[in-house]
């Protein structure tokens, strides 16, 4: 039985202060140990990353969790750009030992064509499903997810865990990933998603529920002047 959570968070050095921030988000809200894991690409000495497209450094880094775990327990993977409103360990509680990888099942039409840094933001199948994922490491279905097996597929292969049958992708409730902007305001938001930008960006500073953001920031940074 793990006696800490381990979450694997997306770190992108053009807003590295979003992975601060989350990581504190969880640490002030959880009942249990916590061992964070940042995938910073020049830590990650077995993936090169070889796809020239994405919108950040660990679009497809992510699909490496079991491997980084060494295929054992469970992991959960959270883009940087969240915060956690609660104890994490309510979302580890909904581990489910038949499913290899469990997520917010989101079917929607996004509200914008662009994103955070001009990027373009296209509407696909399973859209944001990736972008918090509680993964069973162990299961034998995710032993393939190898460096070499990720940097040889493509984006729409992996995003939609098109190397899983659909009884193995288990549901999480659409709280555990509550798209700021996209979905309306939410107070009951367990973890929100500032998926088309980051309230560091001064063009989503002043957009929907990123005053949770700034509250948070704000206690990382105290003792700073």
């Amino acid at each position: 039985m793990q006696s800490k959570i381990s979450v694997v968070v997306g770190f992108d050095q053009r807003e590295a202060v979003a992975y601060h921030v989350f990581c504190q988000s969880v640490i002030e809200k959880s009942s249990t140990p916590i061992q964070f894991l940042p995938l910073a690409e020049n830590n990650l000495r077995e993936y090169k990353e070889v796809h020239t497209d994405g919108s950040n450094k660990f679009i497809y880094s992510r699909f490496l969790t079991p491997f980084l775990m060494n295929y054992l327990g469970w992991a959960i993977f959270a883009d940087g750009d969240m915060v956690c409103q609660t104890d994490i360990s309510e979302l580890w509680a909904l581990r489910d030992e038949s499913k290899a990888v469990m997520v917010v099942k989101h079917d929607y039409k996004t509200k914008a064509s662009k994103k955070y840094l001009g990027n373009k933001n296209e509407n696909y199948p399973r859209k944001n499903w990736s972008s918090l994922i509680l993964w069973n490491c162990a299961h034998p279905s995710n032993k393939l997810l190898s460096p070499e097996f990720i940097q040889n597929q493509p984006g729409s292969y992996l995003h939609r865990f098109s190397w899983l049958t659909d009884d193995l992708i288990g549901e999480l409730p659409i709280e555990w990933n509550w798209l700021a902007i996209e979905y309306p305001e939410n107070p009951g938001a367990k973890l929100i998603h500032y998926t088309l930008g980051t309230p560091c960006f001064k063009d989503y500073a002043m957009e929907s529920m990123s005053h949770h953001w700034k509250k948070v920031y704000d206690r990382s940074a105290e003792g700073f002047d």
